[in-house]
């Protein structure tokens, strides 16, 4: 199993994702995973670096570190070529340690180009050519493509890597997991459901398989909901509303309801290691072998100090 912290690319700048990814590889983490978005969830995160450059940055300053995109929509606000170059060059930038995560997106992301963000059917068939797309351009060679929503002419992606990364495809259900089989090679979750491990699996699936743990780690347990409330409420509202919404001050809306029990229903709060091993048993048991640890706590520091001196020998003795 592997563990993962998660860089929270809304909440803090550029320089400061850099800074947290190396010391999460001192802290013992194995790999970071960043969303990759163009606008935060709330007006008070504040931040929404470009991911890319970032990932390109932490493989720089790291030797040891997985590095993973949890995840990019390679269908709307980028061409799935596009996505094909960049993965092909972070890999070979990071010698081999980056993963492709991907999904269908959300609404606050993919809108800004304009070109509308359809049905969840039209987005999933989009999904689906953007893997076929980048999956021929990996091939090598000049290759064309002709979907029914995205087209590809006469396109070579020059600089590969001897081997080539895993694409972990987003999954809420059995449909994107038998995806995530016959056109990735890795699964991406944020449930710990089992019967999306096992529908990977008998399509074929052999890749990694990622899941997100929601933590909120302080030193006492309310001050983790408070903040936890404060920034990260939105977490609670369902993938039916977080992909839907175009703009923060929707979700400021959407999550105005949510309460400080909904968060110690939803995350795992406090100091204590017992609730956060047992958060990632949940997922290790359902078949994961990846799980990122999203800390939404006020002290990005103190919970990796927490990590290194009270967790981690938990987690993987």
């Amino acid at each position: 199993m592997k563990i993962g912290y998660k860089l929270a690319a809304e909440a803090f700048g550029p320089k400061e994702l850099v800074r947290q990814a190396i010391r999460a590889e001192q802290a013992g983490f194995d790999f970071v995973e960043i969303s990759d978005h163009y606008h935060p969830w709330l007006d008070v995160q504040g931040h929404s670096p470009f991911a890319w450059n970032v990932l390109s940055a932490i493989a720089a300053r790291t030797e040891t570190l997985g590095l993973a995109t949890g995840v990019t929509c390679p269908t709307v606000r980028y061409h799935p070529a596009i996505i094909a170059q960049a993965a092909a060059t972070l890999a070979l930038l990071s010698d081999g340690r980056f993963t492709l995560g991907v999904g269908s997106g959300e609404r606050l992301n993919e809108h800004v180009v304009g070109q509308g963000f359809g049905s969840v059917r039209e987005r999933h068939e989009r999904l689906t050519e953007a893997l076929d797309i980048i999956n021929l351009l990996w091939q090598g060679g000049y290759q064309s493509y002709e979907g029914k929503y995205l087209q590809l002419e006469d396109a070579r992606v020059f600089d590969l890597p001897p081997e080539l990364p895993a694409i972990a495809v987003a999954a809420g259900g059995r449909r994107a997991a038998e995806l995530a089989a016959t056109h990735g090679s890795g699964l991406f979750a944020t449930d710990p459901d089992p019967e999306l491990v096992s529908t990977f699996v008998e399509k074929g699936g052999t890749g990694p398989r990622y899941a997100e743990v929601a933590v909120a780690w302080a030193p006492t347990e309310q001050v983790a909901v408070t903040e936890a409330h404060r920034t990260t409420r939105w977490a609670v509202t369902g993938w039916k509303v977080m992909a839907e919404l175009p703009n923060p001050v929707n979700f400021e809306a959407a999550s105005a309801t949510v309460t400080e029990d909904d968060i110690r229903a939803n995350f795992v709060v406090g100091a204590d290691p017992r609730g956060y091993v047992e958060a990632v048993q949940s997922y290790t048991k359902a078949g994961f072998d990846h799980v990122v640890l999203m800390n939404a706590g006020p002290d990005p520091d103190g919970f990796l100090d927490f990590f290194a001196s009270e967790l981690r020998g938990k987690l993987i003795g």
